[in-house]
């Protein structure tokens, strides 16, 4: 179970600002459970969406977005809807959205936030994996999580030590995260997302948040 939050709208418009046709993505897995992507939220983005001038192709839910198949089958029924579109919005954790936009071939932005639950979460078919940073950064890199692909968790682009198979310094079994991210904005057109500098992440935000810590979410037993 992964717990995720809905980013302010004001930045998810950011996101869009380029962008006119949008297609949305909601997840009945644990975006429905967490009351961000559900299908009743993805209604109410649409209609927010379209308030802000946009034009929303199509939407789907699909059970679980952290599984390609799924999303793979899903695109199938709704190819006109996907082509009609300039993106993807997914309404889910950062799995999901990693997912979405492997098998897509679409920019894909993230709509929420994965808050961090501590301790560790169940695993999942498929390479994706989400830090759960409180702040997702995914829009600014094709898709691809730089805490979790990147060994050194950089925010700013390769570190310079990536061998010439394109493989990591520290592990070179491991591709270079961001050798896969460069290749993803350029396949997606978005190269120049890489110039702009991006703040340290605030790790206050990884950590559980303190009324979650108190709540019978944590499991912890409480005192009076």
């Amino acid at each position: 179970m992964l717990l995720s939050q809905q980013k302010p709208l004001e930045e998810i418009l950011g996101f869009l600002e380029r962008e006119k046709n949008i297609f949305i993505f909601g997840c009945n897995g644990c975006a429905e459970a967490s009351g961000t992507g559900g299908k009743p939220q993805v209604l109410e983005m649409k209609e927010a969406l379209e308030k802000a001038g946009k034009k929303v192709t199509g939407f789907s839910v699909v059970d679980f977005l952290c599984q390609k198949a799924l999303v793979q089958s899903r695109l199938r029924g709704k190819t006109k809807e996907l082509k009609a579109a300039d993106s993807i919005l997914a309404m889910t954790c950062g799995v999901g959205v990693q997912a979405v936009a492997a098998v897509s071939n679409k920019i894909t932005h993230p709509a929420c936030n994965t808050l961090p639950l501590g301790g560790m979460r169940g695993e999942w078919q498929g390479s994706e994996r989400c830090q759960e940073c409180g702040d997702c950064v995914l829009d600014m890199t094709g898709g691809i999580c730089p805490l979790t692909a990147c060994s050194k968790f950089l925010l700013n682009g390769a570190c310079g030590g990536t061998t010439k198979e394109g493989k990591c310094e520290v592990d070179q079994e491991m591709e270079c995260g961001w050798r896969l991210i460069y290749e993803r904005l350029e396949k997606l057109g978005q190269v120049e997302k890489l110039r702009q500098v991006y703040d340290p992440k605030d790790h206050s935000k990884m950590m559980p948040p303190k009324g979650l810590r108190l709540s019978e979410r944590w499991a912890l037993e409480q005192g009076k």
